[in-house]
């Protein structure tokens, strides 16, 4: 079952998600908080793709890479949260091994996706300060699709890549996950496979993936900060950069609190913990308030929905 004389990952069926180290009495607190943080993930993100899929003005390249970034951040918040808040009640703790496999792929799949999907958000912010005439020409339905497919093809590729290196190490040590989801450093802490060509291909797929994204997005706001400067009316430049504030806010977010992750020794799983709370939960939670507090055309389309919503309850009170 994956305990010390385990020799081969085939043997692991299950493992234990040990969760957050703390007093039984807080497991309450904690499950509260974790349910409140997902249920603003849910309302937020599903209200975001609703209000961009039913109000027509909302049909532009920018919404349309936004209603997908609100769909990945449902999907990898549910990848997490639902078995997290399971195991703050439950006495096992258990994950089955394809399970694990699961989750972690899924995770990967959609936090990778995220990734490029902000870069090609950026480059999209780009042509609309810097190309404002050839906009529509450049950001074409067409080439919107390809960006986003080329997203979740390289989403995926990255995920099957890291989950199979990941899932042909054997796991002999223990079958104790110390985190509250299947997360890449806390099971190579239960491996006993040499894990130096592992973390050599490891780190070269990261930068593969990530360097690419930080590229785009800084180069484009380089272009984007020189064009700014050079706009003459303060209206204009504030005009320009209101509608790049809700980009990089998500960005800041999402990239602020994976470096902070992945920059946590590993010798302090705790503070791993809560440092993947950023992106796991945080960050899905704050992409929808980022974009609807910041932006008009969504603020103007909510209140047009609720004067709608609004009406109709209102001939439905004459009715009755």
């Amino acid at each position: 079952m994956g305990d010390r004389g385990t020799s081969n990952h085939s043997e692991v069926t299950d493992f234990i998600l040990v969760g957050f180290r703390v007093r039984p009495e807080l497991h309450l607190l904690l499950f509260l908080l974790f349910l409140l943080v997902y249920a603003m993930i849910l309302l937020g993100n599903a209200g975001m793709m609703a209000i961009i899929m039913t109000d027509s003005r909302l049909n532009t390249p920018m919404y349309f890479f936004l209603g997908n970034l609100s769909f990945i951040d449902l999907v990898y918040s549910s990848v997490i949260a639902p078995k997290a808040l399971v195991n703050f009640w439950s006495q096992s703790k258990s994950i089955s091994f394809a399970g694990c496999e699961t989750q972690l792929f899924l995770f990967a799949l959609f936090i990778v996706t995220e990734g490029f999907l902000l870069a090609a958000m950026a480059y999209d912010r780009f042509i609309a300060i810097c190309n404002p005439l050839l906009y529509s020409v450049q950001m074409s339905a067409r080439l919107c699709a390809q960006l986003v497919a080329g997203s979740y093809f390289c989403g995926c590729i990255s995920s099957v890549l890291e989950t199979s290196m990941t899932f042909t190490l054997s796991f002999c040590a223990s079958r104790a996950i110390d985190h509250f989801y299947c997360d890449v450093r806390p099971l190579q802490r239960i491996s006993c496979s040499d894990l130096f060509i592992y973390k050599m291909i490891s780190f070269f797929l990261s930068g593969i993936i990530i360097l690419p994204t930080i590229i785009v997005i800084i180069v484009s706001y380089l272009c984007i900060m020189s064009t700014v400067v050079k706009i003459r009316s303060t209206e204009g430049r504030k005009k320009a950069f209101s509608t790049c504030s809700s980009h990089l806010g998500a960005v800041s977010v999402l990239y602020g609190a994976v470096s902070f992750m992945y920059l946590t020794p590993d010798r302090f799983p705790e503070l791993s913990k809560v440092a993947s709370l950023g992106y796991t939960l945080v960050t899905p939670m704050l992409n929808p308030l980022i974009y609807s507090l910041r932006n008009r055309d969504v603020t103007e389309a909510v209140n047009k929905l609720l004067e709608k919503k609004s009406a109709i309850q209102g001939l439905l009170l004459l009715f009755h």
